[in-house]
């Protein structure tokens, strides 16, 4: 996610770097650079140079303190600015109302059937709710199928007629029947509409019109760069949406469009997708995404991450396990299980600060553990759970079964035991205060 502008960006506080001081001069070159950066990642031009304006201004209006480099305090000052330019705040949905409604609108291929079944789910298993989904796009073969696969993969009722093609019509059945059912949210997808194609951009204003929805989400592709933000004003300026949602940033992404948005059209970023799965859909938080911009990670969103897949209870069964020694195979393939449903991997390490930069170059594969799965699924019930009887004849059998070679067998079986001893020590308050004392000579 904005790796490029990321790398660009770092390049260009270089040129502060070993200063002693701000000046004019670098920080009008540095500025250039970044500028320049901006630019590249495709970010609209007006906003780009105001955005380097302001940095500068304030830079040059900046008391250096002792203790803060010039690189440093640029970085501050850049993660300030990125945090206002999109959006200063986290922008929450509006679900006073019930039932809700949201209408979700955007051009052909920018993922809103997809989202709408993502946004279903986040408001299920993280607000609570109830949602009904409303397959209101008549023109697309394939959106009602697939919205009907999405609603049955997370357990969410789907509202469709295949009688009709009025799209008006179909809104207010399906709010009617959210009404009649309990449903407190009703999510209406929409067909897929040209900003050019006036009969469209007309039908949808109508369908707005008869449900008078609480919230409307126009979806753009990030990948499409400065045409999603054009496009997102020609939209806003028709059914003056109530906010953004930003599809495939897990994709490779400029970043202009989650840069250039709110400037633009004054409407907040809500939503990022970032991956397939339907539990790849993150709330926008502007300050987290700054400093991933920057390179300084993202803490909170991780451990929020892990916070939604870790069960408390079974956490606890867990602590309790490892306190006596008994995490086994089972155990470790639970974890490697709820681990992968936090997300793509390069993602989650980019969330650790200083580890985005170190793995620029390096490819991270969604099938990382595959072979571990492998290798545990070929073990036998009482070899998972009780690692010691793995002897050397019964890791050639696993080998054989899972596909893999001995070195692999025993490199897991190796990896493991470390964990294990690692984690033992960490239950014991004693050792763990004795292992921090001992750091700072490490």
């Amino acid at each position: 996610m904005f790796e490029n502008l990321s790398d660009k960006l770092d390049r260009a506080f270089k040129v502060l770097k070993g200063q002693g001081s701000i000046t004019e001069i670098n920080v009008a070159e540095t500025m250039k650079e970044i500028r320049k950066a901006l630019l590249d990642a495709d970010v609209n031009y007006k906003t780009a140079k105001t955005f380097t304006d302001d940095v500068r201004q304030r830079a040059m209006g900046e008391n250096v303190l002792t203790s803060i480099s010039p690189g440093q305090l640029l970085t501050k000052l850049m993660n300030d600015e990125l945090t206002a330019l999109m959006g200063g705040t986290t922008a929450d949905l509006d679900l006073k109302a019930s039932p809700t409604i949201i209408l979700i609108a955007g051009l052909n291929g920018a993922g809103k059937t997809t989202f709408t079944g993502k946004l279903a789910n986040y408001l299920k298993t993280q607000k609570g709710k109830k949602p009904l989904l409303v397959a209101d796009d008549i023109y697309r073969p394939a959106a009602i199928d697939q919205l009907q696969i999405l609603g049955q993969q997370i357990g969410v009722p789907v509202y469709a007629n295949l009688e009709s093609k009025d799209p008006v019509a179909i809104a207010r059945e399906g709010i009617a029947l959210a009404k009649q059912n309990g449903h407190n949210v009703v999510i209406i997808d929409t067909a897929g509409r040209l900003a050019i194609d006036e009969a469209m951009m007309v039908e949808i204003e109508q369908v707005k019109a008869a449900v008078n929805p609480h919230e409307i989400l126009f979806v753009v592709d990030s990948m499409t760069g400065q045409d999603a933000v054009n496009t997102a004003k020609v939209f806003n300026d028709r059914l003056d949406f109530t906010g953004v949602v930003l599809t495939k940033l897990d994709g490779d992404t400029r970043g202009g469009a989650a840069l250039s948005i709110k400037s633009v059209v004054n409407k907040p970023i809500k939503f990022i997708g970032t991956g397939e799965k339907m539990e790849a859909l993150d709330v926008f938080h502007p300050d987290r995404m700054a400093s991933r911009i920057l390179g300084m990670g993202d803490v909170v969103s991780l451990v929020e991450r892990a916070q939604q897949q870790f069960d408390e209870k079974e956490a606890a069964e867990l602590q309790k396990k490892i306190r006596k020694n008994k995490f086994d195979f089972n155990d470790f393939y639970s974890q490697i299980q709820q681990i992968k449903k936090m997300g793509n991997m390069k993602d989650l390490m980019g969330m650790i600060p200083g580890v985005g930069k170190m793995m620029k170059d390096v490819e991270v594969s969604d099938d990382a553990f595959k072979s571990i799965e492998a290798i545990i699924q070929s073990m036998t019930p009482k070899e998972k759970e009780n690692p010691d009887l793995i002897n050397q004849s019964r890791r050639t059998r696993i080998a054989k079964g899972s596909g893999t070679d001995l070195q692999e067998v025993n490199r897991l079986m190796k990896q493991f035991d470390d964990m294990r001893k690692v984690m033992k020590q960490m239950s014991n308050p004693a050792a763990m205060a004795s292992m921090m004392r001992r750091m700072p000579k490490m």
